[in-house]
């Protein structure tokens, strides 16, 4: 789907966080990747220097938010970069950000709590961020936060894809982890046609699930458990042995970022589940045979062609790149 593009009329620029998805993306592209050096001084100062002229081109900076310890680091990294490149001249600048940081402190859920979202919007505008790229933001009102444009992209066809020809659909039911799922996976169950169950969690402390209840039927099926995000994996874990109990099948779990972050690993080779999937929006480095991963670099390599030449959007909204 994506053509060659003029080098003279677009700068692909890659932080340190996935290399790999960035040179993907610029070979989907057909363009190099802009000579640029991103270092820390060894008091940790993040320092970035540009190898080549962008003045007034298009620049687009590949960066998402990972890393146990570095996702800070590169989020700095980001934001110098594009302050970087607004010094430099540059005509727009596009932060293409496949897993936005800080996108669950999107509310104040309790008294004293900040919203981080939104001060990593302000953050992005004010190092001077034209325009951002992002993928199934936890909760898409973050959009809101910003006062540039923001083009959330969907993994959905991608995943609608991955389900069609990797699993038993003829057996299968879709379920959601939580109940701030439940829209996502009914949409996917109406484009399967297939039925959906619902898991209700009762969380204690964060990232730790204490009790959890099924709605629905899931004797003798192929659940596919699906989620925008797995972190430290406790609750597909804890979903994947109260399915089991209730009489499923097998359980998949389906997510659009792999975090895998603390005992992550331990506890999936230590688990039922029969596969877990996952998007390249962050990288993922796991020891563990029931991992397969879905490439979106074909749906963010498309995202920046049809912006660069004014296109629209949202026809990848439905439809998976090739």
């Amino acid at each position: 789907m994506c053509e060659n593009m003029s080098t003279n009329s677009i700068k692909l620029l890659a932080g340190n966080s996935h290399p790999d998805l960035a040179e993907r993306i610029a070979k989907k592209l057909g363009l190099p990747l802009a000579n640029i050096g991103v270092y820390q001084y060894s008091n940790q100062e993040t320092s970035v220097t540009i190898g080549e002229s962008i003045r007034d081109e298009d620049v687009y900076i590949i960066q998402t938010g990972t890393g146990e310890q570095e996702i800070n680091d590169f989020l700095m990294e980001l934001l110098i970069m594009i302050h970087a490149c607004r010094t430099a001249s540059a005509r727009r600048i596009t932060a293409v950000i496949p897993n936005f940081p800080y996108a669950r402190q999107d509310k104040k859920d309790k008294s004293r709590a900040p919203i981080t979202a939104k001060l990593v919007a302000q953050m992005l505008e004010t190092a001077g961020c034209d325009h951002v790229i992002t993928m199934d933001l936890h909760a898409s009102q973050i959009q809101g936060f910003f006062h540039i444009p923001v083009d959330n992209l969907y993994a959905e066809p991608s995943v609608l894809h991955y389900i069609r020809h990797n699993t038993d659909i003829d057996n299968a039911i879709l379920v959601s982890p939580d109940a701030g799922g439940a829209k996502r996976v009914a949409s996917l169950a109406d484009k399967l046609d297939l039925n959906f169950a619902l898991i209700h969690k009762e969380r204690q402390k964060a990232n730790e699930v204490s009790r959890m209840v099924l709605v629905g039927d899931v004797t003798g099926k192929s659940c596919l458990l699906i989620d925008d995000m797995a972190d430290t994996c406790g609750t597909l874990v804890k979903a994947s042995e109260t399915l089991l109990e209730h009489g499923a099948k097998e359980v998949l779990a389906i997510v659009t970022h792999g975090i895998f972050s603390g005992s992550a690993e331990q506890k999936l080779n230590n688990s039922r589940l029969s596969r877990i999937v996952c998007t390249n929006t962050v990288p993922v480095d796991l020891d563990i045979n029931i991992l397969d991963q879905i490439d979106i670099s074909p749906t963010l390599a498309e995202a920046i062609r049809r912006l660069h030449n004014g296109e629209s959007v949202s026809y990848l909204f439905t439809h998976a790149a090739i």
